[in-house]
């Protein structure tokens, strides 16, 4: 993507602020506004415009109102270190994003060079808080996490059955692939399919194939929702019936729009849906009326502006790495997702992982629903 169109899509700032006399603080948004992910993108934008425009309302943060910039990655480490960039080239001190683990890290070190400090409210790898940085947060949990409550899943309903592996090569991905099969190898089962795709490929009818050949009666995949539904598509389209499971990266109902109905049955792993929360009750309202459903990353998105306020007014400062070193301390923050407090490495202090299960709601339409106890078997 070219310099203007990237300044085109990317960086224009709006100001949510009444009047320019007043005093701005500048908070920046990088995420795959467009490009394959753009549902994602799309979560995380409103989350933060929501987050800002809420606070702005109430006198902004300690007297200065917040400023947007918008970043738009499209999914892409390059352009997500040449977003970071720009952020910083233009006086951001506070972001929220990236969407993507492989993203998230090369623009976490940018921000670092340059003092921001930077909320993930989706990038589970755990090299994202593995390196020792005062500036890299996230509200979301990690893949070594994930893997686990995957995996025990996987030990308890389908031992002795035959577990197929599959990746689309990215950190994340893979990361959390990899992690799922280290913990049901770990307890005594061994994959009978480890393969790798390649993002944005239309045609998975090979892989599909060895699928069907290795008689699966699951396919776990590491992955986004997009390959997510293609792959479930061609396997319905070749009579492989064995259900997916997957994490985070399938949380939207697109993954439904492009998997059809052949995604009902799917499993998946992810945070306690926030917008259950009663803390969220009222900002959840708030999205409905504008008819935008709240769904995976809008709230965590809202809670990390969230997080930044609360924050900085206990540190008293605007200073990135003040505000960094309250978030660092413990302290318990207030947000739609609950309390949350951070520890050293900048993650969450607790593990929320649960089960999820893709099924027809009262109106017909496949979606993802939280299972009691986290056992899907019950629903």
């Amino acid at each position: 993507m070219n310099r203007i169109i990237r300044l085109a899509f990317g960086i224009a700032s709006v100001a949510l602020a009444a009047g320019t006399a007043q005093a701005q603080v500048k908070f920046g948004m990088g995420g795959p506004i467009t490009g394959p992910n753009a549902a994602t993108g799309a979560q995380m934008k409103n989350g933060v415009d929501q987050a800002a425009a809420d606070i702005n309302a109430k006198g902004g943060i300690l007297g200065q109102k917040i400023v947007l910039s918008y970043g738009d990655d499209v999914s892409d480490p390059k352009q997500g270190v040449s977003i970071a960039n720009d952020f910083a080239a233009n006086g951001v001190k506070f972001v929220i994003g990236h969407y993507n683990s492989g993203v998230t890290i090369p623009a976490s070190e940018v921000y670092q060079e340059n003092g921001i400090v930077e909320i993930s409210p989706a990038s589970t790898n755990p090299l994202v808080t593995e390196r020792g940085m005062w500036n890299i947060f996230r509200d979301c949990g990690r893949d070594d996490q994930q893997g686990k409550v995957a995996g025990a899943y996987i030990l308890a309903h389908f031992k002795g059955k035959k577990i197929a592996v599959v990746h689309d090569k990215t950190t994340y991905g893979k990361g959390l692939a990899d992690e799922t099969k280290k913990t049901i190898n770990a307890g005594g089962m061994k994959e009978v399919l480890y393969e790798g795709i390649n993002t944005g490929e239309k045609d998975y009818s090979a892989l599909v194939s060895k699928i069907k050949q290795s008689d699966a009666d699951l396919v776990y995949f590491g992955g986004l929702y997009t390959e997510g539904g293609l792959i479930v598509r061609q396997m319905r389209d070749q009579g492989v019936t064995a259900p997916l499971m997957g994490g985070d990266g399938i949380t939207s109902d697109e993954f439904a729009a492009v998997g059809g109905p052949g995604v009902e049955g799917t499993l998946m792993t992810y945070g306690p849906d926030p917008r259950n929360n009663p803390d969220a009750k009222a900002i959840v309202a708030e999205f409905r009326a504008k008819n935008f459903e709240p769904e995976a990353y809008t709230l965590y998105s809202y809670a990390g502006v969230q997080i930044f306020k609360q924050a900085a007014e206990a540190a008293q400062s605007l200073d990135p790495k003040k505000v960094a070193e309250k978030m660092h301390s413990g302290m318990v923050f207030k947000t739609a997702l609950g309390d949350i407090s951070f520890d050293k490495k900048g993650d969450l202090t607790k593990i929320d992982y649960v089960m999820y299960l893709w099924k027809k709601d009262a109106n017909g339409r496949v979606t993802y629903v939280q299972c009691p106890n986290s056992d899907c078997t019950k629903m």
